[in-house]
């Protein structure tokens, strides 16, 4: 009886939601709420769970899929567990993590959460407030209080005392441009000259504004040194050295029992979500294009 009610709130929720410009399937909607059921439970009997990585394994196989978010002519929010790119994985990680700290197994309040992750201010209002740079991502998000930035937030404090920073972190400078000169490769963006040029502003906002990142050669250290500041359930974001981008790929920390940090993530190279078997060091070994690891902490 209790599954056949859940079913039933699940459905009227839906319903609720398909005049409010949200893309989604039924298979989704089930997969959300069975699995906010699922870890509800779990985290009632053990607050100590780490919801991120709980959530995170349970997509483990969901198939890799690129650019799932550009489907529709206009900007809607759009639900896809069927598929998933690393940005997809984590913001539906997130969410879902967010809505089980908040108490809630509810399809409503899982895309409320979700949106308010994707979108500047919390709000689908058209393509450009997408976050389609990771900065923007991460200081919305920042803002919003759901993460915290607590390396880049010493490291600051650091340097503004004069003092020099450690070996194992080194600063980026933003100088983000690649989405209003190759508009052409967004299939929502092309043509769109509006668009461009709002683009084309908030990028130069952007410019000159730093991110500190702990560099590829030491994200092998141990727990001693990095633990510092990474821990399970953490999200890495990869800096990189491609011209007109800040990072190229995100994921989930995970400490395994080698001692070493490993990436949770959905990977283009696997063709799906995976815990990644090489340590994040030999993993970033063979990407020379990426500079290092920003580390983002979910607000708890």
């Amino acid at each position: 009886m209790k599954k056949y009610f859940l079913l039933l709130c699940l459905m009227v929720n839906a319903c609720m939601m398909a005049a409010t410009g949200v893309t989604y399937t039924k298979a989704d909607s089930v997969k959300v709420v069975t699995m906010l059921a699922n870890g509800g439970k779990e985290y009632a009997k053990n607050k100590q769970l780490n919801l991120m990585l709980y959530y995170g394994k349970k997509l483990q196989g969901v198939p890799y899929v690129a650019s799932t978010l550009e489907v529709n002519k206009k900007e809607q929010l759009v639900v896809n567990l069927r598929q998933l790119d690393c940005t997809t994985f984590v913001e539906t990680v997130f969410a879902l993590t967010l809505t089980t700290r908040q108490g809630s197994v509810a399809w409503t309040d899982y895309l409320r959460n979700l949106e308010t992750i994707r979108y500047a201010n919390g709000k689908a209002e058209g393509y450009t407030s997408r976050n389609h740079y990771f900065l923007w991502w991460v200081e919305q998000n920042k803002k919003k209080g759901l993460i915290t930035t607590p390396m880049d937030d010493a490291m600051a404090k650091r340097v503004a005392s004069g003092k020099s920073l450690p070996s194992y972190i080194r600063k980026q400078i933003i100088n983000i441009d690649y989405m209003s000169t190759h508009s052409s490769a967004y299939p929502m963006l092309k043509g769109n000259t509006e668009d461009i040029a709002t683009i084309a502003a908030k990028e130069k906002n952007s410019k000159g504004k730093t991110m500190y990142y702990v560099p590829a050669a030491q994200t092998g250290l141990s727990k001693k040194y990095l633990g510092l500041y990474i821990k399970d359930g953490d999200i890495l974001a990869i800096a990189t050295k491609k011209k007109g981008l800040d990072t190229t790929h995100i994921g989930i920390a995970s400490w395994e029992k080698d001692g070493k940090l490993h990436l949770l993530n959905a990977s283009q190279v696997r063709g799906k979500v995976v815990l990644e078997p090489m340590t994040l060091q030999q993993y970033m070994k063979k990407h020379p294009t990426q500079l290092g690891v920003w580390v983002l902490h979910p607000t708890e």
